[in-house]
């Protein structure tokens, strides 16, 4: 059994009568190099080793057997490593005991109501990842990485067009040392804050501001693109015969822009994605796109289906945007899918088109043609321009 305690900035003072006990009895104290400061213990201390999360098993076998404690921050299942412990360990090989969250804190602290507030973590994390939650009028709670946060956190509003957004920095919140800073993104000034803050903000849009929706759909605009790129209409048709569920994992085969993949993600944060893509600009340009619009845990290999496709793990969903002729790219694809899983593809040229045929033939599936025309000008007037028809095969694997 593992006890795992919550330690605020307040340290030992701020620890319950139940938490200082588990403490002081522990023979092992394993915790960072902060927090085993902060509290009273004759145990052997353990500093986490950087990177944390792949050393946690051999410590843990390490000191099996013997009463060991885990000191975390505030809350130890909010984004913390009680949750990474009930997950390696399961929950009946741990005790819990947490310290009120820097969360809970921070919205005493600003009067807002914690379940109106969305909450982000950006340790570990890109600070790109903000963009999705960015919108008018909503509150944010951000954990930070480090002293660089709230600056990258300004300079990313005032890139989206939020410059006006309020920004209140905590600094050590709820310990001796708290303290808080507020501002604008706009007039936010560079300078690092200390390493343990916690940045509230209050999202507020100039004229501006480019507003996209979370839903499936962008416009074409949105994305870098050098026209290998599926297009708004029939990406709409197509994230929906994908069927994404939450959790749910999406291989985007021949990726181009990377437009599927990131859309498939930008609608659930569970989600993840692999974009396959061979050639090498097109793969920086899904780079670039994914950090843009808010999606930088889109993962991407830089190769060619069906050798790159080799070690992946198993998908629940798999889409062929380019690459249906090639040599056992469709035979990969479906051979690596997962029971129930759900493959989509998608043809332009006549020689794809009976490549889908065939396939159909034998596995069965939806054939479907999707024409799409769109008003353009026409010297004087307006006319309907036909885009490229597109057959999009959609099979589920039983």
């Amino acid at each position: 059994m593992v006890t795992v305690v919550g330690v605020g900035a307040d340290g030992w003072r701020g620890l319950s009568v139940a938490a200082q006990v588990a403490v002081r009895s522990a023979e092992v104290l394993i915790g960072s190099a902060r927090q085993l400061a902060l509290v009273e213990s004759d145990a052997t201390k353990v500093t986490w080793p950087s990177p944390m999360l792949p050393a946690i098993p051999g410590l843990l076998e390490e000191h099996a057997g013997r009463r060991v404690c885990v000191l975390a921050s505030g809350d130890p299942m909010f984004f913390g490593v009680g949750s990474t412990l009930a997950r390696l360990l399961g929950p009946q090989a741990l005790t819990v005991i947490p310290h009120v969250s820097s969360v809970s804190l921070a919205c005493a602290r600003l009067g807002w109501p914690v379940e109106e507030t969305e909450v982000l973590s950006l340790v570990g994390r890109p600070v790109e990842a903000l963009r999705l939650s960015v919108r008018p009028e909503r509150r944010l709670l951000v954990l930070s990485a480090d002293g660089t946060t709230p600056a990258r956190i300004a300079e990313l509003l005032r890139d989206q067009g939020f410059g006006p957004s309020r920004m209140t920095v905590f600094e050590e919140l709820g310990g001796p040392g708290e303290y808080r800073r507020s501002g604008t993104a706009l007039s936010w000034r560079p300078e690092p804050v200390g390493a343990l803050n916690l940045v509230a903000v209050e999202c507020r849009a100039t004229p501006a501001a480019v507003l996209l929706p979370s839903g499936p759909g962008l416009p074409d605009s949105a994305f870098e693109h050098d026209g290998q790129l599926t297009k708004r209409e029939v990406r709409a048709v197509t994230l929906a015969t994908l069927a994404p569920l939450p959790g749910e994992l999406l291989w985007d085969v021949g990726a181009g822009s990377g437009s599927i993949g990131i859309e498939w993600l930008r609608t659930d944060p569970t989600r993840r994605a692999i974009a396959v893509e061979p050639v090498a600009e097109r793969a920086e340009r899904i780079t670039r796109n994914a950090k843009t619009l808010g999606v930088p845990g889109l993962q991407l290999v830089v190769g060619k289906a069906p050798e790159a496709l080799a070690g992946l793990p198993t998908p629940d969903a798999i889409f062929v945007g380019g690459g249906v002729t090639g040599d056992g790219v469709l035979e990969a694809c479906w051979s690596a899918l997962r029971p129930g899983g759900r493959l989509v593809a998608n043809a332009v040229t006549l020689d794809s088109e009976a490549v889908l045929a065939e396939w159909h033939g034998s596995v069965g599936g939806t054939l479907t043609r999707i024409e799409i025309s769109r008003a353009t000008p026409i010297g004087g007037f307006t006319g309907w321009r036909p885009m490229m028809p597109v057959t999009q095969w959609v099979v589920k694997r039983s």
